[in-house]
Formats: structure tokens, sequence, C-alpha cells
């Protein structure tokens, strides 16, 4: 038997360091161009829950935390164990360890000290008196030791009380390990706390709980292939015209101007108050035709501004607006119109048709190919939508005491699939990632999203309940598929992975996809176009 200093460092542990795989983003089980699992209709890119199998089904026990397997007991007294039920399916677990054990540990941790230990005046191995041993390596140290074999030793049997219920890698020593050194002594009963998440129960609110649902879903006009494709149409007509400097006249629709921008909030009395540094811009490149995203009323103040002029007015950011900080924010903007153009198109005939799109001869032939394409996207777009409405129900329909181990662990993973994104598209220097990453900037991110963490989790878990009552499935062949397009793109972008996690994420993907096509076929679903 190995020495255990160390273990209980191992005990500790309540999360083992798991890595992320953001290739799973890249998966589509169907030809439908859907992520099953992705919890909302927001804009962002969409990132699947990255649950394993083991944060639905429960597993258990002794491989589910995070020490060794201890070799079988041979003490004839067995521990005993109190269970107390905690809020957010968590149990305590009160356990009592009878002298007799400790005993044991401590004679055995003796040994393991006098094989080890080089004692001056005693051959390496031979073995040393107790006193002189203990004077040696020091009581404390030793003391530690025991605690820790005490803990290795007892923990898994401890566990084996709620086999088949606790859910992977939450198990956690709640009693403090000075507590439990000041308290030990190998004659005395060895008394400490833990407490493990268990599987939540699933709880239906509607008698008919998934079935015959009843689904709105809404679908923006501006999807439609129609509309997309004459605005694809439009864009690409723009772009093969050339910009001309403006000389005579102010900004008109149409126009395109560069701007320095400037804005200040304002308070109570009016007064300027602090910059608002997400506005400031120099040499902002403004199309007058592409202005969707700016503040209401922006356009429309600044409409008439000639090269060289500058303008102040005020505005107000609405509550709908996304930027943390603004909504409802009265602001005092200055714009300086540094350059203005106008664009000077080509006649759009069959004469622009291979400039359009290569192989085309006349502007129809254009118009289809574009109108087709759109068609694939729109599609594409209403399933997202339909998948993303189905997903929201469901979790309105769920009652779950969701496990803490198993929220922050969805959250951590959904904040680094955040972080990986993000160090893709703005390759964050070291000190950028460092904050980012943070345990502060991570509990932070907890909090924020806690309600949209939450209706991911039920979501997965209504899936995965469905998947079982329905008793749906997927093909090995499928199966095998996309772990293996899983592990190549892992491959191919140089990220660490693990198989089995892999393979465990593909199938909630999988059982995800079946789920939800189940469910489009089983519910009343309606489109409605605003």
């Amino acid at each position: 038997m190995e020495l255990v200093v160390g273990a209980a460092a191992q005990v500790w542990s309540r999360h083992p360091q798991t890595r992320l795989s953001p290739a799973l983003k890249h998966f589509r089980p169907s030809k439908r161009q859907t992520l099953p699992l992705a919890p909302s209709r927001r804009s962002e890119p969409r990132l699947p829950p990255s649950f394993s199998r083991a944060s639905r089904v429960p597993i258990l026990a002794s491989a589910a935390i995070s020490v060794e397997k201890a070799e079988k007991s041979r003490f004839p007294t067995e521990i005993m164990v109190t269970e107390t039920e905690e809020p957010r399916s968590s149990l305590r677990l009160n356990i009592e360890v009878p002298p007799s054990v400790c005993k044991e540990c401590y004679k055995k941790v003796l040994i393991e000290f006098s094989k080890q230990a080089k004692v001056p005046g005693f051959r390496p191995g031979k073995k040393v008196p107790e006193s002189i041993l203990v004077n040696y390596i020091g009581r404390n140290n030793i003391q530690q030791a025991v605690i820790e074999a005490i803990l290795k030793q007892t923990l898994p049997q401890a566990m084996a009380s709620v086999e088949g219920r606790a859910l992977k890698d939450s198990v956690k020593i709640v009693t403090n390990f000075g507590d439990m050194y000041d308290s030990f002594s190998p004659e005395d009963t060895f008394r400490y706390g833990v407490t493990v998440d268990v599987a939540s129960e699933i709880k239906w609110l509607t008698e008919a709980k998934y079935k015959n649902l009843k689904i709105v879903v809404e679908i923006d006009k501006a999807i439609t292939a129609y509309n997309a494709s004459e605005i694809e149409l439009w864009r690409r007509h723009k772009a093969l015209g050339s910009l001309k400097i403006v000389t005579d006249r102010g900004l008109q629709k149409g126009d395109v101007a560069i701007l320095d921008i400037l804005a200040t909030t304002l308070e109570g009395n009016a007064s300027k108050g602090k910059k608002i540094p997400s506005t400031e811009r120099k040499g902002f490149h403004l199309d007058t035709e592409e202005s969707d995203n700016l503040v209401p009323g922006f356009l429309d103040s600044i409409i008439g501004i000639q090269q060289g002029e500058t303008k102040s007015f005020l505005l107000h950011f609405p509550e709908s607006w996304e930027q943390e900080g603004l909504q409802g924010v009265h602001a005092q903007f200055s714009v300086k119109c540094k350059e203005l153009f106008y664009r000077d198109l080509p006649e759009l005939d069959d004469s622009l048709s291979e400039k359009l799109i290569p192989g085309c001869s006349t502007l129809d032939q254009v118009r289809e190919l574009i109108l087709q394409r759109c068609k694939e996207v729109e599609q594409t777009a209403i399933d997202q939508a339909t998948d993303n409405a189905i997903l929201e129900q469901l979790s309105k329909i769920v009652d779950v005491d969701i496990p803490q181990s198993l929220f922050e662990e969805q959250g951590r993973q959904l904040y680094g699939a955040q972080l990986l994104q993000l160090q893709a598209e703005m390759k964050l220097n070291e000190q950028q990632l460092a904050s980012l990453s943070s345990e502060k900037s991570v509990n932070e991110y907890l909090e924020k999203e806690k309600v949209n963490i939450s209706s991911i989790i039920k979501q997965m878990l209504a899936v995965g309940d469905i998947f079982e009552r329905e008793n749906l499935q997927y093909s090995t062949e499928e199966l095998v598929k996309e772990v293996e397009n899983s592990i190549e793109e892992f491959k191919q972008s140089n990220q660490e992975y693990v198989d089995e996690r892999v393979r465990q994420q593909v199938q909630d993907v999988l059982e995800g996809a079946k789920v939800l096509e189940w469910l489009r076929e089983n519910s009343n679903i309606q489109y409605v176009y605003r």
C-alpha cells in the first residue's frame, strides 16, 4: 500500500479540469442545418451545451469521486453514514469512522514512514521505534497523513450509500481540514461531512407532459427568401459602383460618410456627464443605407451635415439596447463629418450579370440563383427558430431542482466556449485573457446568465427524458461518423480531446436531434411572420 500523503488534495478537488469541445458547435446531425440544442433566440453564435451523459444519467459512486479506488476494506468495523437532504438536489453525508479504523490507518502510516524515512542510526527499511519516528517525522506531519489515509480509505465506502444516485464530480468534503486535525485522536471516533449532488427528478407541469405541444414560431419578414434575395442583389449591385466626393450639398440617404463621433451622458440637470467610450469613433464609415444598428434618431439628426461641419444633438438609448449600462441613458452626441461620398452605380441590366455572379448571362439568371440560395438560408433559419421555440417551451413546462455542481459545470463550459470564440475573433493578449479567465469574471458570468444557464439545463434534462420515454434511437453509423468528424476537427485545430468525452457529447447531440425531430412531427406548430 502506498503512502497516502497528498491524497487530501485530490479529495478536495470538486471540479477536475475538463477540456471544452469546440468542435461540437459544427455538428449537424441531419441535413437540416440545425443545432438541436441551441437554447436562445439571440443572434450570438449557437453553442451546444457541453453536457456529458454523466450530467443527465446518474452514475455513481466510487468512480464518480476524485479519489483513487481504495483497496477492499479489511477493517472489521463498518463506518456509519447518515444522510440529510439539502437544497438543490444535494445530500449531506455525516460520516463516523470508528477508533479501530483510525488505529489501523495510524499503524499503516507509521509503517510507510518507517520504510521510506532515512532516520539517523537506523538502516533503510529497518523498523524504527514509534517515539523516535514520530520525533523525526514530526507529529503534525504524521497526524495529517493519518487523516488523509482515513479519508482515502473511508470515502469510497461512504459513497457506496449513494451509488446510482450521485452525479459525477460533485463530491465535496465540507468539514474544514483544520477542524479535523484539531479534533483527531486514534483513540476516538473520527467524524467528517461530505456533500454530493444527486440526479434531479424531472417534474412535468402539464398533464400531457410534452405531447401535443402548441408552439408559436415568430419569423422576421426580413429573412424571407424573396426579401433576402432583393437585399443581396442590391448589395452586389452597390459593390460594382464607385464612390465620388460630394461637393455641393449635405448628407442624403444613400450617401457614405466618414465621421468622428463623441458622446457623453446627461445628468438630471441636463449638464454634461461622463464620456461613453463605447460610442467614441474616429473615422467611422457610415453607409446610410445600412444603419439599422444605430441609436434611434442618429441618422435623422445628421441628415444635411456637410463636409467639415459638426453637429450636436441629444438622443436616448432605448431600454432594449443590447449593450450593458446604456439602457435608458440620455446622451449628448457630437458628430463631425470629415468626408462625404455618393455612389455612382452602373445601370442594373444583363450586361452586369457576369460581374454579379460568374457564369450568369442574364439578370433573370442572377435573380433566380440568388433566390435559390436565399431559400436554403430561409429554411435553415426557420428550422433553427422552430427548434429554439420548442426548446424554450420545454423549459417552461418542466420543474427541476438543479444541482449546484451541474449548474456550475454547464455555466463554465458555456463561458469557456465563449472565450475560445472571442480569442479566435479578437486575438486577446495574455493580460486580457487572464482577466476574462479569472474566477471573478467566471462568477460574474454565472450570476448574470443564471436564468439562461438554468433554462439550458432544463432543456437538456427534458430532452433526455423524452428520448428515454419514447424509446428513440440513432444508428451506430451516425454515432461513428459524428465522432470521427469531431475528432478530425480537434486535430485540425490542434485541440486536445478525450475520446470518451467526445463520444458522450456526440451522443447527447444526436439524442437532441432525434427528440426535436419527434417533437416537430408531434406538435402543433404555428408560424407567425412579424
